[in-house]
C-alpha cells in the first residue's frame, strides 16, 4: 500500500476542511477511518470501477458516499497506490 504525494496532500486539505468545518477530533476521526479503508484495499484490491479512460488501470471507489478514492492496482507486484481523495463533488477527472 502506497499513498502517493498528492494522495497525502488531499487528505491533509481534507482534515483541515473538515475541522474548520467540525472540530479537529471530527476531522482526525474520518481521515484515520479513510485511511484504515485504504490499508483494507490490500486485501481485495480490485475493488471499484475501472477508468482506463482517465487513466490506465485507474480504479474508483467511494467512501461513506462523500469521498472519491482514486487509485491503481500492480498486481506484478501486488501493490496498491493510492493517487488522490477527493471529497464533497470535487471533479477528479481532470487532476489524475
Amino acid at each position: 500500500m502506497v499513498f502517493a504525494p498528492q494522495a497525502l496532500a488531499h487528505l491533509d486539505a481534507l482534515e483541515d476542511f473538515i475541522s474548520d468545518a467540525a472540530s479537529a477530533a471530527v476531522a482526525a476521526r474520518f481521515v484515520d477511518s479513510l485511511i484504515s479503508h485504504c490499508e483494507s484495499f490490500s486485501l481485495f484490491p480490485l475493488r471499484g470501477t475501472r477508468r482506463d479512460d482517465l487513466l490506465t488501470d485507474l480504479r474508483i471507489t467511494h467512501y461513506r458516499h462523500s469521498t472519491v478514492i482514486a487509485f491503481t492496482v500492480n498486481t506484478a507486484n501486488k501493490t496498491v497506490s493510492i493517487l488522490g481523495v477527493f471529497y464533497g463533488g470535487q471533479s477528479y477527472a481532470g487532476l489524475l
